[in-house]
């Protein structure tokens, strides 16, 4: 059975605050470690009314507190809005807190706009193409020191942290085949390269002393409910927050809309089709035979499965309905 896992981008609904959205956040991250999710990851992203992950470390540690089991990580860190010392102390803590639990997905885009960027960066010049060589120092401080190493992650070093290089092209795929690194595809929201990546990287796999073999998980967009209708009811949440954020609207989640894709025009339809044709959505049946479809297509090793969903409650539902249809335990995972 393919593990299933959960991205959380914390979000935020429209007549809800950030404070809230944690704590559904946790809530979720709860549910999951009881239905037996392997992970549960949280996006860094910036300037976006809908989202509270900004402070993802933070965020993360929130979640960690209220769970026992399920692995908790970043999916992921836009590492070049990060020294990468930083995130070494940052996810070392996590790691000293809660051993054995804690994932790193490091990304190079920015996860914001340009104006957030240089805010958060200050000069744009050079860091994303620094990308590589971040993650190679990053990777260094959380490697044992010695004994007159002048420069140490503490909290950090030798701590047990799992890396992921993140991607949504061939070139995170190369890095991640290159470095001996697991690899996550963003399918659920830029899938157009997905099936292309995916080969670079299980062509090109340098066995390393973190990973023998490759191991793949993409991304998709689940949403389950008892019936077809309400599963396309709720899915429109998400279809509106990618049409406002494409066409320059950004804003909080907003609530589901009665006959929402009978009104869309030509680009919008085009946006949706190109953005979210990664997505599964209907009843627990349904979403069972697309899973499996989406596996045989790709040969994930692992799925990342993330659902924007306005009403916390529907979206707790979606996630057990999920477990339910995918056969999962908490004994098997």
């Amino acid at each position: 059975m393919t593990p299933l896992s959960i991205l959380d981008l914390s979000p935020i609904p429209e007549g809800s605050d950030a404070g809230q959205a944690l704590r559904n956040s946790r809530d979720l991250a709860r549910h999951a470690d009881a239905l037996g999710y392997r992970r549960f990851w949280m996006a860094e992203h910036h300037n976006m009314p809908g989202i509270a992950s900004a402070a993802t470390a933070v965020a993360l540690a929130h979640v960690a507190e209220g769970t026992r089991r399920i692995r908790i990580g970043a999916g992921g860190i836009m590492l070049p809005n990060h020294a990468p010392l930083i995130i070494a102390e940052q996810f070392g803590t996590l790691a000293a807190l809660y051993p054995g639990r804690i994932d790193l997905g490091l990304g190079r885009a920015p996860g914001t706009d340009q104006v957030a960027a240089r805010a958060l960066r200050r000069n744009l010049a050079g860091d994303a193409d620094s990308f590589p060589q971040d993650v190679l120092e990053l990777m260094e401080y959380l490697r044992p020191a010695d004994p007159d190493q002048a420069l140490r992650a503490v909290p950090g070093e030798g701590q047990e942290v799992e890396i992921w290089i993140l991607g949504s092209s061939t070139f995170g795929a190369q890095l991640a085949a290159y470095l001996g690194l697991p690899y996550a595809f963003a399918s659920h929201f830029a899938p157009q390269m997905m099936m292309e990546a995916i080969r670079v990287y299980r062509e090109t796999f340098r066995p390393s002393e973190r990973l023998a073999k490759p191991h793949v998980m993409i991304g998709v967009n689940v949403f389950a409910a008892p019936t077809e209708a309400e599963a396309r009811f709720l899915f429109t949440s998400l279809q509106q927050a990618f049409v406002n954020l494409r066409t320059g609207r950004p804003g909080k989640l907003p609530a589901p809309m009665e006959g929402y894709e009978a009104r869309l025009d030509s680009r919008a339809r085009m946006i949706l089709d190109n953005a979210l044709s990664c997505s599964v959505v209907g009843t627990p049946d349904t979403v069972r035979r697309g899973i499996a479809d989406l596996v045989t297509r790709t040969g994930a090793d692992e799925l990342m499965v993330t659902a924007q969903i306005h009403d916390p409650a529907a979206r707790l539902r979606s996630f057990g309905l999920l477990a339910e249809a995918h056969a999962m335990t908490p004994a098997e995972a």
